[in-house]
């Protein structure tokens, strides 16, 4: 039998050789370093950038532009009194008053004619909600600030068109104009006029689309984790299950979509773009990703603990749900809130059910047509008006906050309720 002969002769690290390949190895780190150094610098700059764009264009959207107008409330209502507008019969005579009209009459004695064209038609329902927080004004003579229209807002924020800024710079001469926070925005709905928008109806969508969400995919899809990773035998039908959840989690947000608009729209008649349609579409989504992060989560639970429950006389169930579930909650909880996270921001599925309607009121229920905020998003981006620019930056914020949120939410739950080995 032939022997093998090992060379064992002692590597000389002093040599040429050898100093050439730990040259080569050092030069190879130093370039993945420079490499690494590069990549985060460019990814903060364009983050950088992004969030620069955003607030820049986003927080004049939080503003608007008012103007100053007097108005002489007994000369303008023929004398209508405060009691006539105060108490039960408040809102009729209100009705009555023809308050548009004694906008136009206002804004053209003070004006001229084309007066009027420097309100947003949400000027004269601004005049009634004053009138009704405050009947007094109607005896008296008041300057009161209104919201300016669409142009004239966008000239006096930044530049617009010529004829718009010169009314602006002689509306300002006389000091009747002001910039103000926008409340309507945080309050209000859509609208045709940029100036009168709002984001409230699309947030109370989003928030009762959510809130369907959670209450199917999180129950759901954490029994499912439990069961597949405590209970389930290992066969060929459990591979093929686990199998297909992996590959419902990577399935694009439009198929799913797609089934909604089939399953609950076309085969059981559901009520069309209502946050009940939008949120058994997003469970479908979200739920596979609940019941993977579910399984690691369960799986990180040292099996020691499950021994211990057993040796001390718990029933199976007993350890699944007193000792498992409560140590595998954290990361549970984690890939809950990202996975809501990630439906919050989905836009495809929700157009695809027809939650892409134009809303001008909150809903009320669950089953009443709504709209989610990345849908509104989009829906403004798509607007030819330049005045709608600063309303969809501003919208964008405040999505870019309950996202934040949401993910400030998850890392605290982490906190709370991990327990260190």
């Amino acid at each position: 039998m032939n022997k093998v002969t090992i060379d064992r002769t002692p590597t000389d690290w002093n040599g040429t050789a050898m100093q050439k390949r730990i040259a080569r190895r050092y030069a190879a780190e130093r370039r993945f370093r420079a490499i690494g150094f590069i990549a985060v610098a460019l990814s903060t700059l364009f983050l950088a950038f992004l969030l620069f764009t955003m607030l820049g264009q986003g927080v004049r959207g939080f503003q608007r532009t008012e103007v100053a107008v007097d108005f002489d409330f007994p000369a303008l209502t023929s004398g209508a009194s405060v009691a006539s507008i105060s108490g039960a019969n408040a809102q009729a005579a209100l009705n009555s008053m023809d308050i548009p009209g004694v906008v136009e009459l206002a804004v053209s004695q003070q004006f001229g004619e084309q007066g009027s064209a420097l309100l947003t038609s949400a000027a004269a329902a601004n005049v009634r909600q004053m009138l009704e927080s405050d009947p007094e004004l109607i005896g008296s003579k008041q300057r009161l600030w209104l919201p300016a229209e669409s142009r004239i807002d966008i000239a006096y924020k930044r530049t617009g068109e010529p004829a718009a800024e010169k009314i602006v710079a002689s509306l300002g001469e006389n000091d009747a104009l002001r910039t103000g926070f926008n409340w309507t925005f945080l309050t209000g709905a859509d609208a045709t006029d940029p100036s009168a928008v709002g984001i409230w109806a699309a947030f109370k969508g989003s928030l009762m689309t959510m809130a369907i969400t959670l209450m199917l995919a999180f129950p759901i899809g954490v029994f499912a984790a439990l069961y597949l990773e405590e209970y389930a035998p290992k066969n060929r039908l459990t591979d093929m299950i686990e199998v297909s959840i992996n590959n419902l989690a990577a399935v694009p947000s439009i198929i799913f979509g797609l089934l909604g608009l089939a399953v609950f729209l076309t085969l059981f008649g559901m009520p069309r773009s209502s946050a009940l349609v939008g949120g058994l579409t997003l469970a479908l989504m979200t739920m596979p990703v609940i019941v993977i992060a579910g399984r690691n989560a369960v799986k990180s639970v040292p099996p020691s603990i499950r021994e211990a429950a057993l040796g001390i006389g718990a029933s199976p169930v007993q350890v699944v749900f007193h000792h498992v579930l409560p140590l595998a909650l954290p990361g549970i909880l984690t890939g809950t809130i990202i996975g809501m996270a990630r439906a919050l921001g989905e836009t495809a599925p929700l157009l695809m059910i027809g939650m892409r309607a134009f809303i001008p009121s909150a809903p009320q229920g669950f089953t009443d047509a709504a709209t989610a905020l990345p849908v509104q998003i989009y829906l403004w981006s798509d607007e030819v008006n330049q005045g709608f620019v600063e309303k969809t930056s501003a919208a964008i914020i405040v999505l870019l906050i309950f996202l934040l949120g949401m993910n400030a939410l998850a890392i605290y739950l982490r906190n709370r309720f991990e327990t260190r080995w």
